[in-house]
């Protein structure tokens, strides 16, 4: 056990809380501090994994509230554009294309939360560009989310429907994962944390009202792309 271990104990509670009760959030939080635990060989497939567990506890209770279109409108570029955009960024310098990414989302972000729409988002080109967004970004700087989070913030779903669509995104984009990257057992501490900090934010969720719920995924989505903009700066 190591000195850090608590902490990322602790990170993977309030990611799992965080992803129980807005829809994402699991990976932002949790997989810096495991990385750090457990080195990128064993820690990335381990945040894969506790993220599917994240995702896979809300979405049990609530999967007849999921959109099976939507979220396979959205899964569909992601699934097909990942090893396209890994092939094309392999022998490129992803730093500018990262900065750029972050710098757009955060604008999307701004926009919505000033309570402009995107029509563009509604249609299905937008799913396209959104799935293609995180595809890119996961394989840029392994955050994927915050075009999915734009999307489903600017799509008007009742809160329940967003957080379970989101769910069954992100289950089925990490399953995907894991199958390229392997599987590896995290720590049975994180497997506790994991279910404790979910059951918090099941608790939580349903007293949630859907601007609330709104709010909660673009301030994840907004911190996805600081992570994105200060990985590539720093």
């Amino acid at each position: 056990m190591t000195g850090l271990e608590p902490v990322a104990v602790a990170a993977v509670a309030l990611g799992a809380f965080a992803q129980a009760s807005t829809g994402m959030g699991f990976s932002l939080v949790a997989a810096p501090a495991l990385i750090v635990v457990l080195g990128p060989g064993r820690g990335v497939p381990a945040v894969l994994l506790l993220a599917v567990l994240a995702s896979l506890l809300p979405l049990s209770r609530d999967w007849r509230h999921a959109r099976p279109r939507d979220a396979g409108r959205l899964l569909l570029p992601a699934l097909l554009g990942a090893p396209v955009a890994a092939w094309l960024l392999a022998s490129v310098d992803a730093r500018p294309a990262a900065v750029a990414a972050g710098c757009g989302v955060l604008a999307g972000v701004v926009l919505l939360a000033r309570g402009t729409g995107s029509s563009f988002l509604r249609r299905p080109r937008g799913a396209w560009l959104a799935g293609l967004g995180s595809a890119g970004l996961n394989v840029i700087g392994g955050v994927g989310g915050p075009p999915i989070g734009l999307y489903a913030a600017n799509a008007g779903w009742p809160a329940r429907e967003t957080r379970a669509t989101l769910h069954a995104f992100f289950l089925v984009q990490n399953v995907a994962t894991i199958a390229l990257l392997g599987f590896v057992l995290p720590p049975w501490s994180s497997v506790a944390a994991l279910v404790a900090g979910a059951a918090g934010g099941m608790a939580l969720a349903p007293r949630l009202s859907p601007a609330a719920t709104r709010t909660g995924v673009l301030a994840v989505s907004s911190a996805g792309a600081l992570v994105l903009i200060g990985t590539a700066v720093l």
